[in-house]
């Protein structure tokens, strides 16, 4: 477990990277992350259920990287591994290696399909929030705003101890920004800064923050007046 928590690291990293330039790389950063998905899923272990979906899972991936795809390959070949070996790790591997697929490939309803199927097969996995936040971002990508913004705030309100939240928070504060939200989007920045404050997301959630409080002063917290002044009395 605890090297799945060191991998999940890496690729949020990976991914903050790629949300702190998308203005300059729009999607194509997220490709960056993607890789990371991909290069966590794979190294992931767990206890297998079924020796023949491993070793499935495995011819497909060395497959592809032998003919030089090494960006995660034809999503094609994980979904026959992940219907040929259900409710098995490896299975679910498989679903979420196409996700990415997908997702590299700019078919972005594709791998929302698959993220959505995880969640639905796989309601017991300790990544299936993750494969919700996946699917989330789909919907972001394909220009589904208000979708978007609905995916990401019902992981808020359901989830929100998990490791990843903090991720989704700046996520919607991202989209509440665009719409001219600022009193939301400030708030769920500021709550990003504060939860990680010395990490590459938190720092940039604490800039963002502070550049939204100089664009709308109103925001800014009130100074607290004191009601603890000495009484002054006037002398006669």
């Amino acid at each position: 477990m605890e090297s799945d928590a060191t991998e999940l690291a890496g690729f949020w990293k990976a991914y903050a990277w790629a949300e702190k330039h998308k203005k300059e790389v729009i999607y194509g950063a997220v490709g960056v992350a993607v890789v990371g998905l991909i290069v966590f899923f794979v190294v992931w272990q767990q206890r297998e259920k079924a020796a023949a979906a491993r070793h499935a899972i495995s011819r497909a991936y060395f497959d592809q990287m032998v003919s030089g795809n090494a960006a995660g390959g034809d999503p094609e070949a994980y979904l026959k591994v992940a219907s040929e070996h259900p409710n098995t790790d490896a299975g679910a591997r498989a679903l979420l290696l196409a996700a990415a697929g997908y997702f590299t490939q700019g078919k972005f309803a594709e791998a929302q399909a698959q993220f959505q199927k995880f969640a639905s097969e796989y309601r017991e996995s300790p990544l299936v929030g993750q494969a919700l936040l996946g699917s989330a971002i789909c919907l972001e990508a394909q220009g589904k705003t208000n979708e978007a913004i609905s995916a990401y705030k019902d992981l808020v309100e359901r989830r929100p101890n998990e490791p990843w939240i903090a991720q989704a928070k700046f996520n919607l504060a991202n989209l509440y920004e665009a719409q001219g939200k600022a009193d939301q989007a400030a708030t769920l920045f500021e709550d990003v800064s504060r939860a990680a404050p010395f990490g590459s997301l938190g720092s940039e959630a604490g800039i963002r923050h502070e550049e939204l409080l100089a664009r709308h002063p109103e925001l800014a917290p009130k100074p607290v007046v004191s009601t603890n002044a000495p009484l002054q009395i006037e002398a006669k």
